[in-house]
């Protein structure tokens, strides 16, 4: 009896071992990185300082452009210099999307960002993406084909269009920096002398809206659309901006809300990608990874993620923050939702 005993113990020990050497995934904590800094006690009310910024996926040249796909519990994001749209899913993890994305020519780019930048959904759940190196907004179709938005303004090429925000009334306003050309600023393809924010209506009618910003690029409403966030990524004036947005949609005279320099430390990155959430605080990817700040521009805290920090969006029930940082794409849960959720 005791011989029997000993071996049915022995035995359940072997397969308690097996099991968790067949599965060491349950055993593991995800990887992680950074922390979470509070420079203003209402922080307190948006995320916990102790919360984990976990790593998805990595191994990717420059991750950007991260929107939440629910009818798929996916989300897709770009990696623009291999020109990828990239498809990452829990429990299946990255895959390539759509390749080429935001350069489509037949001959090689010539410059470092040829794909997509910034993604997003309009009120049809249709996905629209600033294409690099086709210099262009286009829309994918419900059947699968593409419709070019914006090309061009006053019969000159669109620099490189970058980051974009879907208004209620289904405008789009987008920023359009040179990154996206071959050469930057200085291409010899460049065909505008400034960096426009715009404005395309649901009619196709492209308004430039404001050439004050010297290189725009992140993009959000408010949530009563009474106001336009844009981010500057110029180096010399790394700053954040706001417009309110007249009846008829276009911008009146912009303040400024924050400037980067004011942030303590010199960290990587600048601003860049943004997000609001429901009470309308701005979640902004600047010096150091994500800068959370109110409605006003106040510093509330910091996602040091340790990359330099490309864009930020909400998913899955709209309390977890995916950014995407350099060769990572993250998450962190938070205690609000983004807008629209």
């Amino acid at each position: 009896m005791q011989n029997r005993t000993l071996t049915y113990a022995l035995t359940l020990l072997f397969v308690i071992v097996a099991m968790a050497w067949a599965a060491p995934s349950f055993a593991q904590e995800a990887k992680t990185v950074g922390e979470i800094v509070r420079l203003d006690p209402a922080l307190d009310a948006l995320i916990s300082v102790d919360e984990p910024i976990e790593i998805l996926a990595e191994g990717f040249e420059w991750s950007e452009g991260p929107v939440w796909i629910a009818d798929g519990e996916h989300l897709l994001f770009s990696d623009i210099p291999r020109n990828h749209i990239v498809k990452w899913k829990e429990g299946e993890g990255k895959s390539v999307w759509m390749e080429p994305s935001g350069y489509t020519g037949k001959e090689p780019f010539g410059g470092r960002e040829p794909g997509t930048n910034g993604l997003l959904l309009d009120h049809d759940k249709r996905l629209i993406m600033c294409c690099h190196g086709d210099r262009q907004v286009k829309r994918i179709e419900k059947d699968g084909s593409i419709t070019i938005l914006a090309s061009e303004y006053e019969g000159k090429r669109l620099n490189s269009p970058n980051d974009a925000v879907v208004h209620s009334s289904g405008a789009i306003y987008f920023t359009d920096p040179p990154y996206g050309l071959p050469g930057g600023a200085r291409s010899e393809a460049r065909e505008m002398d400034y960096c426009g924010v715009y404005r395309r209506a649901t009619d196709g009618t492209l308004t430039l809206l404001t050439k004050e910003m010297t290189r725009p690029n992140g993009i959000a409403l408010s949530p009563d659309e009474k106001t336009l966030y844009v981010a500057q990524s110029d180096g010399r004036a790394p700053i954040w901006k706001s417009f309110p947005v007249k009846d008829d949609g276009t911008l009146g005279k912009s303040t400024l809300i924050a400037d980067g320099r004011d942030l303590p430390g010199e960290l990587r990155g600048g601003p860049d990608g943004m997000t609001v959430d429901e009470h309308g605080n701005l979640w902004a990817t600047g010096p150091g990874g994500v800068v959370i700040m109110s409605p006003e521009g106040k510093f509330l805290g910091r996602i040091l993620t340790g990359q330099a920090t490309a864009n930020c969006t909400f998913g899955n029930d709209g309390k977890t923050l995916y950014m995407t940082a350099d060769l990572y794409l993250l998450r962190v849960r938070t205690r609000v939702k983004g807008l629209g959720y």
